[in-house]
């Protein structure tokens, strides 16, 4: 996470490093079409195909962005967790933490078969 000031070129870059060292055998990456030249420079270093996902030309309105919705589904699986819907944290390591401890939770619930809980039900 970072801050709003954060550029996705800076962002990416940075990301991209500690992607590539913690998990080597990344060889592609998905971004949205915000990421420059610099960005996509960088990860062809590290060996990492990056591929801006760009809206299909001549389109108007709301279309479906293949890559990119697999972001937003994960953004709504999120929001079922409430601490995640409401921006109650103050450090963004306090919300990393929490975005981790959602994902187990989803993984978990997922390899037992069990229903997640919604707290917009209540």
């Amino acid at each position: 996470m970072t801050a709003a000031s954060v550029s996705d070129t800076a962002a990416g870059t940075r990301l991209l490093t500690r992607i590539a060292a913690a998990h080597p055998r990344i060889r592609k990456a998905w971004v949205d079409s915000g990421y420059r030249t610099t960005a996509i420079n960088h990860g062809a270093r590290l060996g990492i195909d990056v591929h801006p996902v760009h809206r299909p030309p001549g389109t108007r309105g709301f279309t479906i962005i293949p890559r990119r919705w697999c972001v937003e589904r994960t953004f709504g699986w999120l929001m079922h967790h409430r601490r995640l819907a409401r921006d109650y944290e103050t450090h963004p390591h306090r919300s990393d933490a929490m975005i981790h401890l959602a994902m187990i939770d989803l993984m978990a619930r997922r390899l037992t078969g069990q229903a997640t809980p919604n707290w917009r039900g209540t």
